[in-house]
């Protein structure tokens, strides 16, 4: 009796087995049979729109490598629309929605996030495309659940925030050789600057003969004071925002900015600033400091001034005068920051007319996007191919001293480092660039030490339907009113007024301030 159910039992074990066994072979078919379906198929068309490096682009003799990789490991073919930053990007981008020409991803680099666009429906929800599980790298290395969720606009998910570097290099730079020439130290504080500025404006730091160059320049777009004067830390302003005795700061709104006005003035009147600031359009100034008109700019990049950058303010300036020599500093001591730490800005998204008829096509961009998160996208978006552009031991990464740049130094592939930064460290890399000298090394060292305010632990969303945009061009019509029609401060308290009670000013900054007290649970 004990021997026929141990045989019945075993009998069923081995039907099981069996089952089992067909049933993976069934499996593993139905998988080769789908994957050479996919192959059979054309390879799906994407069209995606991207922000450029400044200074890069495709060229016959340095192939765009990580595209022809993405086409053929995600079997796509890629239409790809790269425009600098700056203020023509979003004018372009939004002309395409305009005209029902809607790419299938794009970069919003609008002043308000996208807050505009997604109280029109134009994006997509991203709820079933974007997790853990779809985008593993994304999460694992760049970003937390709890940031996302922080990052959605009006309850809707909608957007997530490009991956983005934590480190702030924000710093002012000035021409070393323009000081030695002039036997002046490098300023330690604002009055020093002053100074420094005189000297380069009045005393021919160049040596040409000719009173053509400036102390200070930026970039004002034709439509606003830039955030890049110096004046606005000298009273107190730290950029963009802050917390201060539980109250929201906000730079260019605050009641100091009445003093900010009459120090700028002070400076212009004096011919000590770029006269045409306010005109230059986005990195113009940049173009200015090159050609040797200026002594004295803003970098926000960690290797805005190395020598081993072929497209930095030192190199390029170097090749137009080979004296040229650009070192970071900054006019309120070591231990005065000039900013708040980095919060995430642009959002990535998908058009939902699109998606709504191709959600196959949101998938297959999720994945490329976390492949470019990952150790294999990363090293190849940012260095190139190993042996040919570095080699690698373990989690070293030498760049090879005689690689050409086409990687994230300029070139055609360059452009896919849109979605992750220059921060190896993430992914637990070290990077060793030989081209770096001991110029890049003392500029990388000074950086590193630049104290930072607390960031406000949030991303501020604007209210619902509340037009942000309309308040912040007001902004900046009555302070450029102030500097060329009124020439002073004095009627900022007015126009503060006017703009918190008749352009939800008040509203706007409330609201601010209250979701920055609920993530930190002070309210």
């Amino acid at each position: 009796m004990q021997a026929r159910r141990l045989s019945i039992i075993t009998g069923i074990v081995v039907s099981v087995a069996l089952l089992l066994g067909l049933l993976l072979v069934q499996v593993w078919l139905s998988d080769k049979q789908r994957s050479a379906v996919n192959k059979d198929l054309p390879p799906l068309e994407l069209t995606m729109v991207l922000p450029s490096p400044a200074d890069t682009g495709p060229s016959t003799s340095d192939p765009d490598r990580v595209r022809t990789v993405i086409e053929s490991k995600f079997h796509v073919k890629l239409n790809l629309i790269a425009w600098p930053r700056g203020r023509d990007y979003q004018t372009k981008y939004v002309s395409m929605l305009m005209a029902n020409n809607a790419p299938d991803f794009a970069i919003d680099l609008s002043p308000d996030g996208g807050s505009s666009l997604i109280l029109n429906g134009v994006y997509a929800d991203l709820s079933s495309f974007v997790s853990p599980a779809s985008m593993p790298n994304y999460f694992k290395y760049w970003m937390t659940e709890h940031e996302l969720r922080q990052y959605q606009l009006h309850n809707q998910f909608v957007r997530a925030p490009v991956p983005y570097d934590r480190n702030v290099y924000r710093s002012y730079y000035i021409r070393k050789d323009w000081l030695e020439r002039l036997s002046l130290p490098v300023p330690e504080s604002y009055e020093q600057y002053v100074e420094t500025l005189r000297a380069f404006t009045f005393r021919d730091p160049d040596g040409n003969g000719q009173q053509d160059t400036y102390g200070f320049s930026t970039s004002g777009n034709g439509k606003q004071i830039s955030e890049e004067w110096p004046e606005y830390v000298k009273n107190d302003l730290l950029y963009p925002a802050y917390m201060e005795n539980n109250r929201l700061v906000d730079m260019k709104t605050d009641p100091r900015i009445s003093r900010v006005i009459d120090d700028i003035l002070s400076l212009m009147k004096e011919g000590l600033s770029d006269p045409d600031w306010f005109l230059n359009q986005d990195n113009e100034h940049i173009e200015k400091a090159v050609q040797g008109r200026v002594g004295i700019v803003m970098g926000n990049t960690r290797d805005f001034a190395f020598d081993s950058n072929p497209f930095s303010l030192q190199a390029r300036g170097k090749k137009a005068n080979a004296s040229a020599d650009w070192i970071p500093f900054t006019p309120f001591g070591a231990n005065r920051p000039l900013g708040t730490a980095i919060e995430a800005s642009s959002p990535f998204v998908f058009l939902k007319t699109n998606a709504d008829k191709h959600p196959e096509k949101v998938s297959k961009l999720i994945e490329i996007l976390d492949w470019l998160c990952g150790e294999e996208g990363y090293l190849l978006s940012h260095y190139g191919l190993e042996g040919q552009h570095y080699t690698r031991s373990g989690n070293i990464i030498t760049l090879l001293p005689d690689a050409s740049a086409m990687t994230g130094r300029g070139g055609a592939s360059s452009v896919w480092s849109f979605f992750t930064p220059e921060a190896p460290s993430v992914l637990g890399l070290t990077v060793i660039d030989p081209r770096m000298t001991e110029h890049d090394k003392t500029v990388a060292d000074f950086l590193v030490r630049l104290p930072v305010k607390e960031k406000l632990g949030t991303f501020l969303i604007p209210p619902q339907e509340i037009d942000v945009g309309a308040f912040r061009d007001k902004l900046d019509e009555y302070q450029i009113r102030m500097l060329y029609s009124d020439k002073s401060g004095q009627r900022w308290p007015e126009y503060r007024k006017e703009l918190m009670d008749n352009y939800n000013g008040d509203v706007i900054l409330r609201h601010y301030e209250n979701q920055v007290r609920t993530a930190r649970g002070t309210k």
